[in-house]
């Protein structure tokens, strides 16, 4: 098991510094229901538009329903599946389309479920869990496998539970585990005033 806080240019919180997306996951170590429910609540909180909250979230557990967490991990591209099958639990990510008030079409549904998606990764940070949030699932298999209709939009899968040891890791997995985390700088990303110039370029 190891720790990879961000090393930051300013002190953020810790929480934030902590979450990170690893792949060495304790399949023997179960996650509670009451943890499982407090990373949901985590979820539900995060602003919507509208205070709408068009997130879904799928929650497998593979200590209480193994058959259908199997049928979750068999969504995942393999690459991810060799690690993510020691996560006990997988959640997925998921949206409605429309505003629940009007009916009307609700552009901001990603948006809002990256919110919550983004609460219940930190909520799950603050309790000594990992997560690992994955684009890298076959929506259709998704879909099929668990009759969800055509119109919900599926956005990631989400892998839960404690850190463990990297013996597991196969050597490509291993060297992207221990890899130094890395971000852009400010700069080229944080504006101040207009589109391209650096956020406090005049100090």
């Amino acid at each position: 098991m190891i720790e990879k806080p961000a090393i930051t240019d300013q002190k953020i919180d810790k929480t934030l510094a902590e979450r990170w997306s690893g792949r060495a996951f304790d399949p023997t170590t179960e996650v509670s229901n009451d943890t499982i429910t407090s990373l949901c609540e985590a979820a539900r909180w995060a602003p919507s538009c509208f205070g709408d909250q068009p997130w879904r979230f799928i929650v497998w557990n593979k200590f209480q329903d193994e058959v259908s967490w199997q049928k979750a991990i068999d969504t995942l591209s393999p690459g991810n599946q060799d690690w993510a099958k020691n996560a006990p639990i997988l959640i997925l990510a998921a949206s409605v389309n429309t505003f629940t008030h009007n009916g009307s079409d609700n552009r901001w549904v990603g948006y809002d479920t990256g919110a919550a998606s983004i609460s219940l990764c930190l909520q799950a940070t603050s309790m000594g869990l990992m997560s690992h949030q994955m684009g890298g699932f076959d929506s259709n298999k998704v879909k099929a496998a668990f009759s969800l209709p055509d119109d919900i939009n599926l956005w990631a899968m989400i892998s839960i539970g404690y850190p463990a040891s990297l013996d597991e890791l196969n050597e490509e997995q291993l060297e992207r585990e221990l890899k130094a985390r890395e971000r852009r700088p400010l700069s080229e990303q944080f504006f101040s005033g207009e589109w391209n110039t650096p956020l406090n370029s005049g100090e």
